[in-house]
């Protein structure tokens, strides 16, 4: 009956564990799925915020840009004041005075247009004066460009379109003339058969401010500081910047003049431009143009028509994570999350195998115990069942002669050391596992603990007809030892010896010193030998080994277990040689006294 309640209970324990293990999977699953959704959003999060601080940079950037051109530029009322080129200096000299960027601009100068030419005036920033220079061979496109312009008809003028790679850091920014408003001109001049309508007089450039930008500057202390501040310091480390011009993308301003080796190129995580020129909003701010109606709308007295859309930048900032890419960065959040997820869930499958091993372990245990308190049981009983016997008959009279009373006294003492033998185990047994293996190590002779143990083994020897064989060595080393309870250790081997042993068998003791650090002291037998499944479990306590059971040998299988403990408390060490058929030999290996305190424990040597 209780048979089938544990294979039930057994049954539904293993149920248990299967439907835990597929709660597992399913979880297993779910998280990877979560982890998966987890990691798309949190891409994209990473990608919105990237470019979202880079549109507050380059936000920053241009507003920089346009404020220092504007700034840059006198009012019309200043040129009223002052002659144009003082206007200008005197403008420069405030704007100077309070930007914390006066670097940015690489060269800054004036072109005056005169009949079919043009004259240069370029700012001399030691003496803060506009000096008439030729040319430089840099901007000779833009030069061009506004030799083009001066030949142009009525009409609005046209600005902006396509610049050459040495224009790109350059900005021109016209002032025009400001026509009187109801001035008209006729297209046929005097002839007054000529019936189409009067035009405004163009508007043209009084002249241009020309500004270069110093992408040196740029790159080396304005770039820095706005990666800084929209990135912060940390962040800033975490990604890899490059700007090159965004029509000549082979033209690298940062990090380098030249081609780095991991250009960052179409492989970016997010993009912006930078240098976006609003020629309008400048010119609007310093009021340097109006239509006839007050909104520019006259056919021919209108605003500059600009080719450029001014939210296109000249130049291009790319970012890319150290990492190699932002794909990368979450990929590898994501591998952290699932061996974080795999680890818990392969943590708790552990801790399910843990449980059922510990579970088994502990029901194994617990019919060894009970077996154990069977076998004990029955070890008590015997030796009680026959002295309670023999006391019966004397005390009744049944055993009248003397051999016949000493024969039942020897019986009993026999029994009463059998029972002395037992409950001994088991206290030492409970002694050992409670900590108290051993008393306090002291000097002792080996040769003596040896001969004293077989002599109080003498009855069990003899009871089984063995023939015991000694050597013991000459000049044997002490040892540091618990006497009583190395003997108890040797005289166990010697049981067993004896009872596994063929009965009339051999049982050999032998004592030697292979090295001046450790006593060997060897038990063997001629018996069947222990089989190579048991011989792992034999110091294991309550073990008794298969023909120990079928043959009913009486033992409570502690005697190797104790053996363990007491070597091990010696620090010591316990082997087992055995083949079938051939017989079986333990060694023990106790540390000797060392050879420094031998002459101070010599007295006490017994």
């Amino acid at each position: 009956m209780d048979n089938d309640k544990n294979k039930r209970y057994a049954r539904l324990s293993w149920v248990f564990v299967g439907v835990l293990v597929l709660l597992l999977a399913v979880l297993g699953v779910l998280q990877y799925r979560w982890i998966g959704e987890v990691t798309v959003a949190e891409r994209q999060r990473l990608r919105t915020s990237l470019q979202a601080s880079l549109q507050r940079l380059s936000q920053d950037f241009n507003a920089e840009l346009n404020t220092a051109i504007a700034g840059l530029i006198p009012y019309p009322a200043q040129f009223e004041e002052l002659e144009r080129l003082e206007a200008y200096a005197a403008i420069y000299q405030q704007w100077k005075s309070s930007t914390p960027h006066g670097r940015f601009f690489k060269r800054v100068a004036v072109a005056v247009p005169e009949k079919d030419t043009i004259d240069l005036y370029v700012l001399n920033p030691s003496t803060a004066e506009y000096e008439n220079q030729p040319w430089p061979k840099d901007w000779s496109d833009l030069h061009q460009r506004m030799l083009s312009r001066i030949g142009e008809g009525p009409g609005p003028p046209r600005m902006g379109g396509p610049m050459s790679a040495t224009e790109t850091n350059l900005i021109e920014m016209p002032r025009f003339n400001r026509p009187e408003p109801g001035r008209l001109f006729t297209r046929g001049g005097r002839d007054r058969g000529d019936m189409r309508p009067p035009m405004a007089p163009r508007v043209r450039e009084l002249d241009w401010f020309i500004a270069e930008v110093d992408p040196a500057y740029v790159a080396a202390s304005m770039l820095p500081e706005l990666l800084t501040r929209h990135f912060g310091a940390q962040g800033k480390q975490q990604y890899q910047v490059e700007l090159v011009l965004r029509e000549f993308p082979d033209r690298f301003l940062f990090p380098a003049s030249s081609k780095p080796a991991n250009a960052i190129g179409p492989n970016a995580d997010a993009s912006i431009t930078l240098f976006d020129v609003a020629f309008d909003q400048v010119m609007r701010r310093l009021g340097m143009f109006r239509g006839r109606d007050g909104g520019g709308r006259g056919r021919g007295n209108g605003p500059p028509q600009f080719m450029q859309p001014p939210d296109r930048g000249r130049w291009l900032l790319s970012v890319r994570h150290t990492a190699g890419s932002l794909e990368a960065v979450v990929n590898q959040t994501r591998l952290r999350n699932l061996a974080v997820t795999s680890g818990i869930l392969l943590l708790m499958l552990a801790a399910i195998a843990a449980l059922v091993q510990f579970t088994h372990r502990a029901q194994k245990l617990a019919e060894v115990q009970m077996e154990f308190v069977a076998s004990v049981s029955h070890e008590l009983r015997t030796p009680l069942a026959v002295i309670r016997t023999a006391a019966h008959n004397l005390k009744g009279g049944v055993v009248s002669n003397t051999k016949q009373v000493q024969r039942y006294g020897t019986l009993i003492v026999g029994e009463a050391e059998r029972l002395t033998t037992i409950v001994e185990q088991v206290l030492r047994f409970a002694n050992a596992k409670a900590g108290r293996t051993i008393a306090q190590p002291s000097p002792a002779d080996i040769r003596t603990l040896v001969e004293e143990t077989i002599a109080s083994t003498a009855t069990v020897l003899d009871d089984s007809h063995c023939q015991v064989e000694t050597r013991i060595e000459d000049n044997l080393p002490p040892v540091l030892a618990d006497s009583n309870a190395l003997k108890h250790a040797i005289q166990n081997l010697l049981t067993n010896a004896a009872k596994y042993g063929c009965e009339g068998g051999w049982i050999g003791v032998t004592v030697s010193s292979p090295d001046d650090s450790t006593v060997e002291i060897k038990v063997a037998d001629r018996g069947p030998g222990i089989p190579q499944e048991e011989r792992n479990q034999i110091f294991d306590p309550f073990f008794r080994g298969r023909r120990a059971v079928d043959d009913q040998i009486h033992g409570t299988g502690l005697g190797l277990n104790l053996v363990k403990r007491i070597v091990d408390a010696h620090k010591g060490s316990v082997a087992v040689h055995s083949e079938p058929g051939k017989g079986t030999e333990f060694v023990l290996r106790i540390p000797t006294v060392p050879a420094e305190q031998r002459d101070e424990f010599a007295h006490s040597v017994s």
